[in-house]
């Protein structure tokens, strides 16, 4: 498993009980079973108090951790018929926005997500999940595809926000994602998103313009990344860490100022230590927000979300 810089005393005290466990018990007078448990104890106790206490700019490092489960890992476990839409019908297929038909538990869904990529052959194809335009005007022809059809719609945020090339700014960027983020204001079926990592400015937001907004214990959702926040503050990327510890982008931070709808306990260490269990515990919150949102009238739904967005700003 790859550490985290600010992991240095777990990381130790985990490496002495792999050490341990690697030796063998026939070769020696006494069991060393013992010293294996109380190791593991030492080392749990230190996660958690570690862990307990995670400045935003550590959980923006814990959210961006390379072996974190990504968008494929919870459309791989928990969704059925996945069918793959791709392309924008205008320039291209964005890789970095994967979207297509599914079956979750008992509804019929239309599943959109970032894509970050598990390797570095994968992460160049998916430009590390951040979209072109053809990747947000990819999302608002699924979004309207499924509101033709009645399919709810389930996103899964990770980014640290969308392209900023050249050549997407000349494809029209900007306007591509304030059509997706208005379609997501517009249709008028359920949409429930998580943010399973970073939630990066626009990128982010135009698709978690959602009825329902959920993030991950140790995710982040930012106006700008805590880097680019710092060079447009300090004209220095260094300053990153101040930058972050400032902004109140962690779930704690949005839960309290009511711009999301819940947070994901994850498991102790990050989500990164126990794919298995964060993935039912997601599936679990959105059978939840499903089940209630399914049952409101399609304009609803609609009020619903704008008053919920208009509020954030009302309030701020």
């Amino acid at each position: 498993m790859q550490y985290l810089d600010f992991e240095k005393n777990v990381a130790e005290l985990e490496s002495k009980v792999n050490e341990l466990k690697q030796l063998n018990p026939s070769e020696n007078e006494i069991s060393i079973d013992e010293n294996i448990k109380q190791l593991e104890e030492k080392a749990n106790k230190a996660l958690e108090k570690l862990y307990s206490t995670l400045s935003p700019w550590e959980k923006t490092k814990v959210a961006r951790h390379p072996e974190r489960p990504h968008f494929r890992d919870y459309l791989d476990s928990i969704f059925d018929d996945f069918t793959e839409l791709s392309g924008d019908r205008k320039y291209a297929n964005d890789h970095a926005i994967i979207g297509g038909l599914a079956r979750f538990n008992d509804f019929n869904v239309m599943v959109i997500g970032h894509e970050k990529g598990a390797n570095t052959t994968e992460r160049i194809k998916h430009n590390f999940g951040m979209a072109g335009p053809e990747g947000y005007r990819k999302a608002e022809r699924l979004m309207q595809l499924a509101d033709r059809f009645n399919l709810p719609i389930i996103t899964f945020v990770d980014t640290a926000g969308a392209y900023p090339g050249i050549g997407a700014e000349e494809r029209g960027q900007s306007e591509a994602i304030a059509r997706c983020t208005q379609t997501c204001l517009n249709v008028s079926v359920p949409i429930v998103s998580i943010i399973i990592g970073e939630g990066g400015s626009g990128g982010a937001v135009a698709i978690a313009t959602a009825n329902r907004v959920v993030m991950l214990q140790h995710s982040i959702y930012t106006v700008a990344s805590p880097e680019a926040s710092a060079s447009i503050l300090w004209r220095d990327a260094s300053k990153a860490s101040e930058a972050a510890n400032s902004m109140r982008i962690t779930a704690q931070d949005l839960i309290e100022m009511k711009i999301i709808d819940g947070i994901v306990a994850e498991p102790l260490g990050g989500a990164h230590r126990n794919h298995q269990k964060i993935i039912r515990d997601v599936e679990k919150i959105i059978i939840k927000h499903l089940s209630e949102l399914t049952k409101l009238d399609r304009n609803i739904l609609v009020a619903d979300r704008r008053d919920k967005f208009l509020s954030i700003g009302r309030k701020l």
